[in-house]
């Protein structure tokens, strides 16, 4: 994977900053693109040291921005190997509670936005067989109350990695990783970082003893961008250390 280039949406913090951590360490060229400027920045100034990486301010839900930014990293890097589509947003409210605009954006934001950057990034992963990782989440299989917008946003974003990966193969493959609890406090920007502290409730939900680290998803996405995962497409994959397999009876 050196000299390859990613893009990784949401790159600044939580998930998507071990993702663009882990590629950085093989090498590879990484643009974040994200809203949050401070973020952004920080995270450019922080890993500058560790290799190749460009911080591109960008609503990925606005595809004058998706545009700009994917001209952006050729014109940095001179080509795309790997789209991860992590960012996100979320609202937790009540059904009868949530506005239409607020439904709209995180759909705009969690499918809309993926769908965007790979539209636009498409024709040059076709150049070098390249791969697109779809970040999810386990909420597109099972739900807390509340999370209509999410869930709809994460159950789509499933869907549409098996459609991309139809319609782009065999040159582009396609994957998706629904993550679990994923701890990230200790990942975010400095302002908002803070040390993770779980009950051993929180552990003994998770069949793994622990709950996940964002260095969990990383490895999965680096596996899936690279060679190794060459004859994976079109697939799903649930990494939430055994949480969603485990049946809870409130006794």
């Amino acid at each position: 994977m050196k000299d390859k280039v990613a893009i990784v949406t949401g790159g600044a913090q939580g998930i998507g900053r071990a993702i663009t951590e882990r590629f950085l360490r093989e090498g590879m060229a990484v643009v974040i693109a994200d809203t949050d400027d401070e973020a952004g920045r920080e995270t450019q100034a922080e890993l500058s040291a560790s290799g190749r990486i460009l911080f591109a301010p960008t609503d990925v839900s606005d595809e004058e921005q998706v545009v700009a930014m994917v001209a952006e990293t050729v014109k940095a890097f001179g080509r795309i190997d790997v789209l991860v589509n992590n960012a996100a947003t979320s609202r937790g409210k009540p059904l009868t509670d949530l506005t239409r605009e607020e439904w709209d954006r995180v759909i705009a934001v969690n499918l809309t936005g993926p769908f965007l950057c790979a539209k636009h990034a498409a024709p040059h992963l076709r150049k070098h067989g390249g791969a697109i990782v779809n970040i999810a989440s386990t909420r597109a299989l099972m739900s807390e109350a509340n999370t209509e917008a999410y869930s709809a946003s994460k159950g789509g974003l499933v869907a549409l990695t098996h459609a991309l990966a139809v319609s782009l193969g065999p040159e582009v493959r396609v994957n998706c990783i629904s993550p679990g609890w994923i701890e990230t406090g200790d990942w975010k920007k400095r302002s908002k970082r803070r040390e993770p502290e779980h009950s051993d409730a929180d552990r003994l939900q998770h069949p793994a003893g622990r709950v996940g680290k964002p260095e969990d998803i990383a490895e999965m996405v680096f596996h899936l961008a690279s060679d190794k995962g060459g004859f994976i497409t079109g697939a799903n994959f649930v990494i939430d250390g055994g949480m969603t397999r485990k049946m809870i009876y409130v006794e």
